[in-house]
């Protein structure tokens, strides 16, 4: 009977491990390349507000005067709703969000190159 109960494949291959190659240090990798002009324009200002009235009660912020395109607020809205973690829509040239997100939105506008942020 073997030393080992059970059967090992690799163990045919014990004898070549002394005949392998040292390996090789690895290669600096590649410089980054340069970062892409950004895809979606920078925005001088924001205005944020939480409204409810005309709303049943319910809780949206809103955010103004980002002067975008449709498919740029498009594009602003289903980021800020996977970053946010809720729903929204747009209605005219603003982005209406459910709840309130005033504490955050401010970085996250921010990081999407909004310089000033109004309340």
């Amino acid at each position: 009977m073997a030393d080992h109960p059970f059967h090992n494949p690799f163990a045919a291959l014990k004898p070549l491990r002394d005949t392998m190659p040292e390996p090789q240090a690895p290669a600096e990798p590649p410089p980054a390349p340069p970062d892409p002009p950004a895809s979606t324009p920078r925005v001088a200002r924001a205005v944020v507000r939480l409204e409810r009235s005309g709303r049943s009660g319910k809780e949206v912020t809103v955010i103004d005067h980002l002067n975008l395109e449709a498919q740029d607020l498009e594009r602003w809205l289903k980021a800020l709703k996977a970053s946010l973690g809720c729903g929204g829509a747009i209605e005219g040239a603003s982005i209406v969000l459910q709840g309130d997100h005033r504490k955050r939105l401010p970085g996250l506008l921010t990081a999407r190159g909004v310089k000033k942020i109004s309340s």
